[in-house]
């Protein structure tokens, strides 16, 4: 076991590691986070921030020498940094894992492959793929870009052949995959964690809202049978096997009508469907992070009051250039509210700022009131059920 006061490097300091920084202070743990941005989120709370890229071979020998261990808050981490620095320290998860989770062709091959439900998908790598994607996927699609794309970002829907052309001629040939627009009747998340001798602890099945491709609602636990449940934990934890995952791990699945799972993507790191975490369960996302890297003993992920969870995106700060804070007596007035704000020093559409997550021992008054804090700062409408993804 990596005990306290030992340093924790962090690949990242966005609001994920600004939690997970939290969490390890609170264990007394030291954090250096590596991260470009000045203003990052995550260093207002570290011990030590190198403000330089990733790959700085100064700053990976500094994470090297002086951290017990090394983790990561975002999948765009790079997985060759990840691996180097595999050879000196404990890095949890691992290059690979985090390789895999970064690339969608990588990724949607690897469920097929071994075995794990996924939608009719192609690979396209050039534009002579463009016809056997058409005669493999169905139409309506939507096509995704292998790398970097999150939060609706990286996507089109593709409903005619000619829009594939155009697209992918606009996206200056990027390597991408097509995949089938399904109708669901859900979207849920499970998030684990795995420590290096395969023990496992899931949280509780979500139920997550999108607008415009971001999270806007997640409610814990979902609103769906107990079976179903109990499938959707028993894949990731499968999959999480398979990978030799060691970590915190978000999955992401499809449910279809009739109850049928699919997986849709993996994130291997604590996930934003997971934030609720914090105040409903007793242990969180971030202090299991924190656990399994250090090797402790995982924590206990069972909830102990019913949830609501809604992102707070910049667009509801207000004025010039979005300065202006939304009054936050709209959420504090509430009980069982509870506001998280994530430091950053520009608000702007689209990005996420904070969020507020709404507890109570009657699950259809925390939705309730979770609906009403959105009424109250200006949030727009969530959609009642995803129509495809």
């Amino acid at each position: 076991m990596i005990l306290p006061p030992s340093t924790l490097g962090l690949l990242g300091g966005g609001q994920l590691g600004r939690m997970f920084t939290m969490a390890a202070r609170n264990l007394d743990y030291r954090v250096t986070v590596l991260d470009p941005d000045p203003l990052s989120p995550a260093a207002e709370f570290a011990s030590g921030h190198l403000n330089t890229a990733y790959t700085h071979p100064v700053s990976m020998e500094e994470i090297a020498k002086t951290c017990a261990a090394v983790t990561t808050e975002f999948e765009n981490a790079p997985a060759e940094v990840l691996i180097a620095l595999a050879e000196r320290t404990t890095v949890r998860p691992s290059g690979h894992a985090v390789a895999i989770a970064q690339d969608r062709t990588l990724e949607k091959s690897y469920f097929r492959d071994n075995g794990f439900p996924v939608g009719p998908f192609h690979v396209i790598r050039s534009a002579a793929d463009l016809p056997a994607a058409l005669s493999a996927v169905k139409l309506p699609a939507v096509l995704k870009t292998a790398r970097f794309g999150y939060d609706g970002k990286g996507q089109a829907r593709i409903d005619q052949p000619a829009d594939l052309a155009r697209v992918f001629e606009d996206w200056k040939g990027a390597l991408c995959v097509l995949e089938e627009f399904l109708p669901l009747d859900k979207e849920i998340s499970v998030v684990l964690a795995r420590d290096a001798a395969g023990r496992v602890a899931s949280f509780p099945v979500a139920e997550n809202q999108h607008v415009e491709g971001i999270l806007d609602t997640t409610i814990a636990p979902a609103r769906i049978p107990d079976a179903l449940a109990a499938e959707a934990r028993q894949l990731a934890e499968a999959l999480a096997a398979k990978l030799g995952y060691e970590g915190v791990m978000a999955v992401e699945f499809f449910v279809l009508a009739g109850g049928k799972l699919l997986i849709n993507e993996i994130a291997p790191r604590p996930h934003n469907s997971g934030h609720y975490t914090i105040d409903a369960c007793r242990t969180s996302q971030f202090e299991q992070q924190v656990r399994v890297l250090c090797g402790l003993p995982l924590g206990d992920p069972s909830q102990h009051t019913p949830a609501v969870m809604v992102n707070l995106l910049g667009g509801i700060w207000r004025g010039e250039g979005y300065k202006l804070a939304p009054d936050w007596s709209a959420v504090l007035k509430h009980p069982g509210a509870h506001l998280h704000l994530y430091g950053k020093r520009e608000a702007r559409p689209g990005r996420k700022m904070g969020h507020v997550t709404v507890c109570d021992a009657d699950p259809a008054r925390a939705l309730a009131i979770a609906q009403q804090v959105r009424a109250d700062l200006g949030i727009g409408r969530a959609a009642a059920a995803p129509t495809g993804r």
